[in-house]
């Protein structure tokens, strides 16, 4: 199950990396169901502008068909529900964050022929879209909207302070691993979150298996295991993080945890 690593992503399309990642955090996750669903819209898609001609036009039906007939959306009530990330959930529902309702519109654009391209801004996914001979375009996938510069830029300060400004590597195109990687971030939080322990740890075991000694990453697996009453594993966690980033402020904050945990009685599991 939590054989990921051996997935080669960059010969995937994102939509079906995305995939793989939610079952194996997942097992229950129905991919046969989505697999069909995905080529089911994409022949809708293709049946309803087969009329438009004109390149631009065509995207632009195709972005109406999306987000109007399909009715796709960003979940501004529930944005960090797990569901948003879990591709299954995102197509039952017709609801996500940018990086989920992004892959989908990549996965259907590109049979469309559009020219798309997934770039890891800072603050969520876009989509670049770069009709020859112009400026490329960046398509907020949670709404479906063009989002120009002076609004990245904003977003850029918002995210990292008032002195910090637009640079050109934040709209450098990102490959398939780079984003299968935040995904799996974004979904692990929101998990914490539920308290959905058990299938947070997968995410944290996952990750592991591509950054094997993470100090970050530990830590998050020793908290999980601290919440499944396993603590004298979580014990050792955290007392690697402490040994790894002793400089970091919640190394102290652990100390503390560690002192008392250790005063707990262990439970056996």
């Amino acid at each position: 199950m939590l054989n990921l690593i051996d997935e080669d992503f960059d010969a995937m399309d994102l939509a079906h990396g995305a995939l793989a990642l939610n079952k194996a955090v997942n097992p229950e996750t129905n991919s046969k169901w989505v697999r069909k669903e995905l080529k089911r819209l994409c022949d809708e898609a293709e049946l309803a502008l087969v009329a438009e001609t004109d390149q631009k036009q065509k995207f632009n039906a195709f972005l109406n068909l999306f987000y109007g007939e399909w009715d796709f959306s960003g979940d501004q009530e529930a944005y960090y529900d797990s569901n948003n990330a879990f591709l299954d959930k995102v197509l039952e529902n017709r609801k996500g964050i940018p990086v989920s309702l992004g892959s989908i519109l990549l996965f259907i654009g590109s049979r469309l022929g559009f020219p798309l391209e997934t770039i890891a801004f800072p603050t969520q996914l876009l989509l670049k879209l770069s009709w020859p001979g112009e400026e490329p375009q960046y398509i907020n996938p949670f709404d479906g909207e063009v989002v120009d510069k002076h609004t990245l830029k904003a977003w850029i300060i918002g995210h990292r302070g008032p002195l910090e400004s637009l640079k050109e590597e934040d709209l450098e195109v990102a490959d398939n691993p780079t984003i299968i990687g935040r995904w799996l971030a974004l979904l692990k939080t929101a998990l914490l979150r539920e308290e959905r322990y058990t299938l947070a740890l997968r995410c944290t075991d996952l990750a592991l298996t591509f950054v094997p000694d993470d100090p970050y990453e530990i830590r998050d697996r020793g908290f999980i295991y601290q919440q499944l009453d396993c603590h004298q594993v979580a014990l050792t966690d955290y007392q690697y993080f402490i040994d790894q980033c002793p400089d970091d402020p919640a190394a102290e904050l652990l100390k503390s945890q560690v002192n008392a945990m250790s005063e707990t009685p262990v439970t056996v599991h």
